[in-house]
């Protein structure tokens, strides 16, 4: 089993990191902003999906008339 050195495991994390590339502060909010909105549009299709079907079971049930 190898010995841990954390000197040398700290080198090779910075090394690791200096290849990542990091996006632009523009690209981060694009991004936020997209999901934001189709986390919203989604939110109203579910919502839309569950008024339908709990409508059609009620007129199924003959439930609340």
């Amino acid at each position: 089993m190898a010995k841990f050195n954390p000197i040398t495991f700290m080198q090779e994390v910075r090394q690791e990191v200096a290849k990542v590339t990091w996006p632009t502060w523009k690209e981060v909010w694009i991004t936020t902003l997209m999901v934001l909105i189709m986390v919203a549009l989604a939110s109203v299709f579910f919502l839309l999906v569950d008024q339908a079907l709990s409508h059609i079971v009620r007129f199924v049930l003959g439930v609340g008339t």
